[in-house]
């Protein structure tokens, strides 16, 4: 016990430093984020074994993690929370950006309701927070076996309708910090379309504050828009073309809008 209060009491002196220090090296920083995340989902382990696979495991550790942000110098803030409908369960799809978006899902999930996340098998492998995520829901998928991946986001888009769950997706397949949103995949809206489910779109500015190709990491503001639902009633299976354009063009226009405003937010942060 002794060495797991030292570990934490070495882990919150490190994050003070690198908040104190603009330019602290990108490395460090995204080290400490994963070091952080895995240190307290290891924690949290032995608690969450008592109700595998509930979505309320998470909350703890997402509340952990928003202060391991807030520590490491980036905040954030939710909008939109009236757009959201507990009493039904829904297809969210989100822009995905970085390692960084796990930030986002903290800051998500005690807001959105019962959720469940969907990610690549190869999550389930990293030391403490694979085993974690599973034990708080999330859907591991693996990408090389299409037919296993249908079957499974088959299962997920029945519990939409059973159990009011909130599945949430990247639509863009992978991380992207561009201006401009990549093509969306099918996958989130064929789900949507079978259950007849509504499709949330929510859209985060983008990190002006880091650089994943220049390596660049400073304090920082995002926001975190969750738009209104877009209804699928009007689209049948092979309208999935014109519900993936609807949705894209509402997210490009919000990402383009919030991005400016969360740049100034993040320099005046910096400044």
């Amino acid at each position: 016990m002794a060495c797991t209060c030292e570990v934490i009491g070495l882990a919150c002196v490190v994050a003070l430093i690198l908040s104190a220090t603009a330019k602290a090296p990108y490395q460090m920083r995204m080290f400490f984020i994963f070091f952080g995340a895995g240190l307290i989902v290891f924690l949290c382990v032995p608690f969450m074994i008592l109700r595998p696979r509930d979505y309320r495991n998470a909350l703890f550790p997402s509340w952990c993690f928003r202060q391991l942000c807030r520590l490491v110098g980036i905040t954030m803030e939710v909008r939109g929370l009236e757009n959201v409908r507990k009493d039904h369960g829904a297809v969210v799809i989100m822009n995905h950006q970085s390692a960084v978006d796990l930030c986002v899902l903290a800051y998500l999930w005690p807001v959105i309701g019962r959720a469940t996340v969907v990610s690549k098998k190869e999550v389930l492998y990293i030391p403490f927070f694979g085993i974690g995520a599973w034990l708080w829901g999330t859907l591991y998928i693996d990408r090389s076996r299409k037919t296993d991946s249908i079957n499974s986001l088959q299962k997920e888009a029945k519990a939409i309708q059973e159990r009011n769950c909130k599945l949430l997706l990247f639509p863009e397949g992978t991380r992207n910090s561009k201006d401009s949103l990549l093509p969306f995949k099918k996958g989130s809206f064929h789900i949507a379309l079978q259950g007849k489910s509504p499709v949330q779109p929510v859209v985060i500015s983008k990190y002006s504050f880091m650089d994943d190709e220049k390596k660049t990491f400073r304090p920082g503001h995002a926001l975190i828009h969750i738009l209104p639902e877009v209804s699928t009633e009007k689209y049948e299976r092979e309208d999935v073309q014109q519900l993936i354009d609807e949705c894209q063009s509402i997210m490009q226009t919000e990402y383009t809008k919030l991005s400016k405003e969360g740049q100034a937010l993040s320099s005046k942060k910096q400044a």
